[in-house]
């Protein structure tokens, strides 16, 4: 199968570990020119050098708060400077604090909506533009609790099945234009954020980290964590010229985790 990245450019936000820099290792394999972006501008470097080696496409990055609208527009303007347009954008960005209700006041629910929704929002507007030249594609990482809430991360199971509905309605506004837009929902990929997530919940339990990352995988039909090569190998293709029909659906990628519908 034929990709069509080659010389395609791509923005990849909170890019400098984890998924983020999972997807655009594979997309510079693929020819692709990646603009990476996060806080931190060490980590940022050290994932320029190492993915540079992968392939073909150019490699830039840029340091970016992407709760700051500012950040947005000097970053979205940055990268067309750089690569001469933009073609594939990727909203991705760090879970917000695990906790139930009663754990969160305004200002937490604020910063939570400014990382975790109002960002895309910002970003896909400041991107459009670019994306409407020729057509493009735009994917959402939200979480597989798009399709099932999980406990005790009620920030979360709000703000990103409102990506699910932002990226629905946009699919409809947007294709005119031939850019296509989907979400895509990671299940227990083997990340420092699961390996977070199970820390914080063996402590809740009284067991050993060990132990719930066990009964995790337990819960899983193939028997495992994901890598988090195998989640970006599908984002890539959701991203490149091989999709030309798929827009406003959400996928899971999860091991068959999620038993719902």
């Amino acid at each position: 199968m034929e990709l069509h990245l080659e010389k395609k450019n791509a923005l990849i936000l909170a890019s400098s570990q984890g998924l983020g820099k999972a997807m655009a290792a594979e997309l510079v394999k693929e020819g692709a020119n990646v603009m990476l972006a996060s806080r931190d501008g060490e980590k940022l470097a050290a994932v320029q050098r190492e993915i540079s080696q992968l392939g073909a496409g150019k490699v830039a990055y840029m340091v970016t708060d992407i709760t700051k609208a500012e950040d947005i527009e000097s970053l979205v303007r940055q990268t067309a400077e750089e690569f001469g347009g933009i073609d594939i954008l990727i909203n991705n960005a760090g879970g917000p604090p695990g906790g139930s209700f009663t754990d969160f006041n305004d200002e937490e629910w604020q910063q939570s909506f400014e990382l975790n929704l109002l960002s895309f929002i910002r970003t896909i507007r400041e991107s459009l533009p670019h994306l409407k030249k020729q057509g493009g594609k735009i994917v959402n990482i939200a979480s597989s609790s798009i399709k099932e809430p999980i406990p005790g991360l009620i920030l979360s199971n709000t703000f990103r099945t409102a990506i699910v509905g932002l990226s629905k309605t946009l699919a409809s506004e947007l294709a005119p234009d031939r850019i296509l837009i989907n979400t895509v929902g990671p299940g227990r990929i083997a990340t420092d954020r699961v390996q977070h997530l199970d820390k914080m919940n063996a402590e809740k339990q009284g067991v050993t980290p060990e132990e719930m990352t066990e009964q995790s995988i337990n819960k899983i039909p193939l028997g495992r964590y994901g890598e988090p090569e195998e989640f970006a190998r599908f984002v890539t293709f959701l991203v490149s010229g091989a999709n030309t029909y798929l827009t406003g659906q959400s996928y899971l990628v999860d091991g068959g985790m999620i038993k719902s519908i």
